[in-house]
């Protein structure tokens, strides 16, 4: 009879995070209360992105829309078929099988949840005995891909601009030109956002700085987004008639996750939005 069946595994960092290339050093425990006959002791290691939700159609009809991605999906033999008429027989008490998986040095997307959508990257172990259902145990582990520094534009300095018309409570035109050093930012680190206004309206006018998360996710030809505010910041006032260069230094969070841009059915972006 078996007591105890677990999967477990070493952390190698304080943040217990793994990445590309990584390897995984842990172990399967069984616990037995006798002398027990096993089919096999397996170890597998997945990792697969999954989407999925409902939309409603009038009154009564909804269309539920998902799919599915994989990364990598091992299999390895702990125990297996020692014995003549296959089984392996192991003893009263505690036993502890060592594993060693290497994570693929390839572009996986990082781990991710939410309610639609999940990046999962997860170590299992199956004990399968004659007569038996198989047991199962199972443990996820936090994989945080590379930076991939091969994004087009990723160390470029960013422009946008615009020119809007006002005419409610103060008639003219706002200019606009926003200017940030680059595309790519790491967490923790200071995003300086440089924006030129020339104010030909009748008022003053002030720049609203936001940054914000874009969650998009994607299945069967259809779209689902997201977007939930990380930072907004206001800048000094420009005077009416004054054209003006404002300058705000943001602090992108350190417990921001990164962004996911290699996966096909879930994107996470973050962009910057200046009103």
């Amino acid at each position: 009879m078996t007591n105890n069946f677990a999967i477990e595994y070493d952390a190698i960092n304080s943040r217990n995070t793994f990445t590309n290339g990584d390897t995984i050093n842990g172990r399967i425990i069984v616990e037995v209360s006798k002398e027990t006959t096993v089919q096999s002791l397996i170890f597998k290691a997945k990792g697969k992105a999954r989407v999925r939700w409902s939309e409603h159609y009038g009154q009564h009809q909804h269309h539920v829309y998902w799919a599915d991605e994989k990364y990598y999906d091992v299999k390895h033999h702990i125990l297996r078929e020692s014995r003549q008429d296959g089984t392996e027989v192991i003893g009263k008490g505690r036993h502890v099988f060592p594993f060693s998986f290497k994570i693929p040095d390839n572009k996986i997307p990082s781990s991710f949840k939410s309610g639609i959508g999940n990046i999962h990257h997860k170590l299992k172990a199956e004990l399968k005995q004659s007569m038996k259902l198989t047991k199962k145990a199972k443990t996820h582990f936090t994989f945080v891909s590379k930076a991939d520094m091969d994004i087009p534009g990723l160390l470029e300095p960013q422009y946008g601009s615009k020119d809007k018309s006002v005419k409610v409570f103060g008639s003219g035109i706002i200019s606009m030109d926003v200017q940030t050093k680059r595309m790519g930012y790491k967490q923790g680190r200071d995003l300086k956002v440089s924006v030129e206004i020339v104010n030909n309206s009748s008022r003053s006018v002030k720049a609203k700085v936001i940054l914000y998360e874009k969650k998009s996710f994607f299945a069967q030809g259809r779209r689902r987004v997201s977007t939930k505010e990380i930072l907004k910041e206001k800048m000094e006032a420009i005077a009416s008639s004054n054209k003006e260069t404002v300058v705000k230094v943001m602090n992108i969070p350190r417990e921001l996750p990164s962004s996911i841009l290699n996966c096909s059915i879930i994107k996470l972006e973050y962009r910057l939005k200046v009103n």
